[in-house]
Formats: C-alpha cells, structure tokens, sequence
C-alpha cells in the first residue's frame, strides 16, 4: 500500500503544482489526504481527484464548480457526475468561445493599427 501512496512534497512534484496550491486544495475540502502525525499521504482517490482538479482548471472551470463536481460524484454516483459535468461543459464551452470571438477581435484590431502605423512609416520614407 505504501508504494501507491504519495508524500506531500511527492505530490506536489507529480502534478507540478507549489505547496502552497496543495494546500489550498487540501483546505477548501478538494483533497482529503491521508494524515499521520504531522506527514501527509495521497492514495489512488486523491491522485484521481487531483488529476480531474487539474483538468478543470486547464479548461477554465473555477474552483468551486469543480469542488461541487466531485461532491456529485461521492454522493450520487457517477451517471449524475457525468450529467453534471456534460451541463458544465456545455456552459464552458459557450464561455471559451465568446473569450475566442473577443480575443479574435482583439487580434483583429491589434493587427490592422499595427499594419496602417508600418504603412504610415513606409510612406513617410517613400
């Protein structure tokens, strides 16, 4: 059992995250670690936990709609996570992509100022 078990500093390393972020998920009820005395274990739940946090976040989901997530899947299994989570990324994905439509038109913009400022330097020296 122990060879699938992670230390704290073992698991900030695995995920790549600082201990400080550890920490915080451990305090916001999203990690629940193994603790003896004053050391601190992570099982397989917490490695999967922690791999499904990661992956939220890397979509943009905040943290308590993650933390709400899981709590789904502990009390009503997985078919409910799952409906939970295809609404969630529903709504996700219409966020993504109003940020993308902004962004493009940011870039847009961003683009055109740059090429009429090269094409007033251009012909300034022409």
């Amino acid at each position: 059992m122990d060879d699938e078990r992670l230390t704290f500093k073992e698991m900030c390393a695995a995920f790549d995250v600082t201990p400080r972020t550890l920490r915080y998920y451990e305090y916001i009820e999203l990690l629940q670690p193994h603790r003896e005395g004053r050391s601190r274990f992570y099982g397989p739940r917490e490695r999967a936990r922690m791999k499904l946090i990661l992956r939220g976040r890397k979509f943009g989901f905040a943290l308590e709609d993650i933390r709400q997530w899981l709590l789904i899947y502990e009390k009503e299994g997985t078919e409910a996570q799952m409906r939970t989570w295809v609404t969630m990324a529903d709504g996700q994905l219409e966020e993504l992509a109003e940020q993308r439509r902004q962004l493009d038109e940011a870039m847009a913009e961003l683009q055109k100022l740059r090429d009429d400022t090269a094409a007033a330097i251009a012909s300034d020296k022409g």
